[in-house]
């Protein structure tokens, strides 16, 4: 009778998920690629110069293309059709 108890602790510390490891945004490239895999693994890899080059690796995959956020962005360009009065 007192298995009983501890088989069901050990069942439960043995089936609790592990902890997730942690993903890093690496290199200073802007686009990263965001892939999902069978069984709900997902990695990210920050290697593209362009979003172009992203889109080709992407193709026919379940993944997208993200902007990686710690690479510094350069600011917006102003609209260069607008006159100033």
């Amino acid at each position: 009778m007192r298995a009983l108890p501890c088989l069901l602790i050990l069942w439960i510390t043995m089936s609790a998920p592990t902890p997730a490891a942690a993903q890093r945004f690496g290199g200073n490239y802007p686009v990263c690629l965001q892939r999902w895999e069978w069984g709900g693994v997902t990695w990210i890899s920050c290697d593209y110069r362009s979003w172009d080059e992203c889109r080709a690796s992407a193709a026919g995959l379940s993944a997208m293309c993200l902007q990686n956020p710690y690479v510094p962005q350069l600011p917006p360009h102003p609209d260069r059709n607008l006159r100033r009065r």
